[in-house]
């Protein structure tokens, strides 16, 4: 069996991660007999919403496998999961690799070296045997030997909820991973819900085109940094076993699958085979989604599985979305951490973003910048409806560098307090996120850009702005160094 060499500088697996966990007090085992249809959620959103542990429970009735769910629940854990002590370290990594530089001397060729080893190190490695290959399954139990959750009362059915979704671009062959839930139909059939913007869908119209069935395989389970960069907003032509390579400072292991050509992370807990036919498509929803809110039912193509691989007592990883916070949040505050310094290299004037939980990340954006000429807050609310995942945001917030972008109270105030309606908002039409209920139509709706910054007469401001009050620091610093003497203990 294929067992390389353990770096103690990544996680093996996600065992190694359950260890890591158990070791730090952050897992508790739960060994009372659950069920999969709606009480493995109704325990899990009560841990979540206390900011509580991650979860495994080994008792799941009519199942051989435990479930382990809000793994990723809390920032420490997040942190954890990616081994650093605080998410902005991944962010300083990545602002040095893309920092622009033309060295025109052999030294500064030199200095390069480090950042060139960086990317070559990352790129994954093939194996040619991978332990979630320990069992082969083709034929009899299938999906229904899996602990699939029944999420929320009025869902579907039962939902894979943390699947990494491989595809290959049929005219490149490039690989794209996708975190996509998987509505299961039954033993052999789940839907495959990916929304019109992302490039699993992508792939699957390019071979809708040629009228050619599209190969997919879908690994459960991995490594923290394989898991993360499924889910992450990188740009264009980025392999995300790559970048996961790039996190965990050591490449990604893949191997090939048994029926279809596609390479998946060798250490998976379960690996699902199989294909897409073009124009097959069939009901998958409604399910209870990150909004808050069912997401409705529509049409969505449908996988056939061919076969299950899976390791040796395999543990089946979930997660369960909802009224925030819960788990998605978590990975959603790292991405907003990890990826600031490209959206600053395309602006430079950005200096922090919060995605505040409450607006499930695509309703809301608020934006501290540097500002040096009028109309600069209006040029970075088009600038970032233009880019990447950003064009779905729904609400865009400017403040100035005096605004600590993560104190929601501040930047009610400096915004309840800085703007003129007429003259600070700007609205605009285009693309929004598929789960966005509100819009009047499908993925395509109305956007609000608020400059709340102050205004200078080149912006129509026709009277002095006031200042701001702010005690001199000296006195400041007088009370206190005098506060023990006041006697008051607060």
């Amino acid at each position: 069996m294929f067992h390389p060499k353990y770096d103690p500088m990544a996680y093996r697996d996600l065992r190694a991660f359950i260890a890591k966990l158990e070791q730090k007090q952050e897992l508790i085992r739960i060994k009372t007999p659950v069920s999969p249809e709606l009480e493995i959620t109704e325990i899990t959103d009560r841990i979540s919403k206390k900011k509580g542990p991650a979860l495994l429970f080994e008792n799941v009735k009519g199942y051989n496998f435990p479930v382990l769910i809000n793994t990723f629940g809390s920032y420490r854990r997040m942190a954890m999961a990616l081994e650093v002590k605080d998410i902005k370290e991944i962010a300083e990594r990545i602002k040095e690799l893309i920092k622009p530089e033309i060295p025109d001397t052999f030294m500064g060729k030199l200095s390069m070296l480090p950042k060139l080893k960086q990317i070559a190190e990352a790129m994954p490695k093939i194996v040619s045997h991978g332990v979630c290959q320990d069992i082969v399954i083709k034929e009899g139990a299938m999906l229904d030997s899996l602990p699939v959750l029944k999420c929320w009362p009025c869902d579907g059915g039962p939902f894979i909820t943390l699947p990494m979704v491989f595809t290959k671009d049929p005219l490149s062959g490039r690989r794209n991973c996708g975190m996509y839930r998987m509505q299961v139909y039954d033993r052999i059939t789940t839907g495959m819900h990916w929304h019109i913007h992302k490039d699993g869908r992508r792939h699957y119209l390019e071979y809708e085109k040629v009228q050619k069935p599209m190969e997919v395989a879908v690994a459960l389970g991995g490594d923290p940094a394989v898991i993360y960069s499924s889910t992450a907003p990188l740009p264009p032509g980025v392999d995300e076993m790559m970048f996961a390579g790039f996190l965990r400072h050591k490449p990604v292991e893949l191997v090939k699958c048994k029926t279809v050509d596609i390479e998946v992370p060798a250490w998976s807990e379960f690996v699902i085979e199989g294909e897409i036919i073009p124009g097959e498509m069939k009901t998958e929803g409604p399910f209870g989604d990150h909004t808050g809110f069912y997401s409705p039912k529509d049409k969505y193509p449908v996988m056939h599985i061919k076969c299950i691989t899976h390791r040796k007592n395999a543990i089946y990883p979930a997660t369960i979305v909802g009224k925030p916070p819960m788990e998605d949040c978590y990975l959603a505050k790292a991405t907003e951490r990890i990826f600031l310094p490209l959206l600053q290299m395309v602006l430079p004037e950005i200096l922090d973003i919060n995605l505040p939980i409450e607006g499930v990340f695509h309703n809301c954006a608020i934006i501290s910048i540097k500002k040096t000429y009028p109309g600069q807050a209006k040029k970075v609310i088009n600038a970032l409806w233009g880019m990447g995942q950003m064009m779905n945001t729904k609400f865009i917030i400017v403040v100035e560098d005096d605004t600590d972008v993560q104190n929601l109270s501040e930047v009610a105030w400096r915004t309840f307090n800085n703007i003129d309606p007429k003259r600070d908002f700007i609205f605009s039409e285009g693309p929004l996120d598929a789960l966005d209920h509100s819009a009047s139509w499908p993925v395509f709706g109305n956007k609000l850009g608020i400059d709340a910054t102050k205004k200078g007469t080149e912006e129509g401001m026709n009277r002095p702005w006031p200042e701001e009050i702010k005690m001199k620091r000296e006195i400041k610093e007088l009370v206190d160094g005098k506060w023990k003497e006041y006697g008051i203990e607060y």
